[in-house]
């Protein structure tokens, strides 16, 4: 730390701030990267640009300029004139599980980047800054558009798959008999938990268009049989039958009063002492660099969500008739927090 201080101080102030201004740029070449599928077709050896670019339909010699670009940053490595994978590239494998691959195409070229362009309405308005660059709430965008809703899916369950090892180090289900995951997804969190808990029971619980495209995903788990799978909507009814809820990354999607609204549904569905466990980003209340700080800027621009600090939680849940009971920090940017229907 020391070294990255003296390093820091050493970079005069305009260029570090010019670093940091162009930091899109390297985000948007590692886009081109995954969109391509770059990762995959480097996974059984290393290929010149001219190579890539016949597999990929690109020119090769912009193609070229971009994976350049992105040697310096351990992304691409680059030898006698061939293109090869680091640690880094690896992540956007589609074959690798908790794939970076889908995350990056949502957020940095399909739906996210745009909207971001729309963050000063946002600041101005307190408006959604999607709203305003596509014209509609981006759930509809995605009820009316399956192939970017797909990929936004994908996206998920390939952060799921990466949160969930840190999830259950930190975190035991214990005493849980039935648990439904709301806003569940493809289903990646809560066969996740069933199969490290085989005596538990289990509800997936989403939009009807999401159920359907988990169907064939749950049916070919382990956990299958003691998966049950409902349509619905949050906001109308939450199923019965469960004696605990868990939401991941779902609160932080809507503000203060959506927010009630549906952990009022869920406080509703639960029996007496009915625990509901979310897994968000918990904001620190100090000045330090939290992921979590970000993320609330992106819940801004794409649905007017938020994250939210320890005590804007213990808020939210007596709003919602809940007590908080722990929250666990885990190790992913996410925390668990835990309460109990009061």
């Amino acid at each position: 730390m020391e070294g990255q201080t003296a390093l820091a101080k050493e970079v005069p102030p305009p260029i570090q701030m010019l670093q940091i201004i162009s930091g899109f740029w390297v985000a948007r070449c590692v886009y081109i990267v995954a969109k391509l599928g770059i990762a995959d077709l480097l996974k059984d050896g290393s290929k010149t640009a001219e190579e890539l670019a016949a597999a990929t339909e690109a020119h090769a010699p912009s193609l070229f300029r971009v994976l350049r670009a992105l040697v310096p940053f351990g992304i691409l490595s680059y030898e006698d004139g061939r293109f090869g994978t680091t640690p880094l590239s690896e992540t956007l494998r589609t074959d690798q599980p908790g794939s970076l691959r889908w995350f990056t195409m949502t957020e940095l070229g399909e739906e996210h980047y745009p909207a971001w362009g729309e963050l000063l309405y946002s600041v101005k308005t307190g408006g959604i800054a999607f709203d305003k660059a596509f014209g509609e709430p981006c759930w509809e965008f995605f009820r009316k558009n399956p192939e970017n809703a797909q990929i936004f899916n994908n996206a998920m369950s390939g952060l799921t798959a990466q949160a969930n090892e840190a999830l259950h180090a930190a975190y035991q289900f214990t005493g849980i008999k039935k648990i439904m995951d709301v806003g569940g997804g493809h289903g990646g969190l809560i066969t996740g938990i069933l199969e490290r808990n085989p005596t538990m029971r289990g509800i997936l619980f989403d939009a009807p268009q999401v159920i359907e495209g988990a169907k064939e995903i749950v049916a070919n788990s382990d956990v299958a049989e003691r998966c049950e799978m409902v349509g619905g909507n949050f906001f109308e009814s939450v199923p019965e039958g469960a004696d605990a809820t868990i939401m991941k990354w779902i609160i932080h999607d809507w503000n203060d009063d959506q927010s009630v609204a549906i952990l009022k549904n869920c406080h509703r569905s639960l029996p007496e002492n009915g625990k509901l466990i979310l897994v968000e980003a918990v904001v620190p209340e100090t000045n330090e660099p939290h992921f979590g700080k970000f993320i609330d800027l992106n819940m801004l621009v794409m649905t007017g969500g938020r994250e939210r600090t320890e005590t804007e939680f213990r808020e939210l849940y007596e709003k919602s008739g809940f007590r908080v009971t722990r929250i666990v920090p885990t190790e992913s940017p996410f925390s668990v927090i835990e309460g109990v229907k009061v």
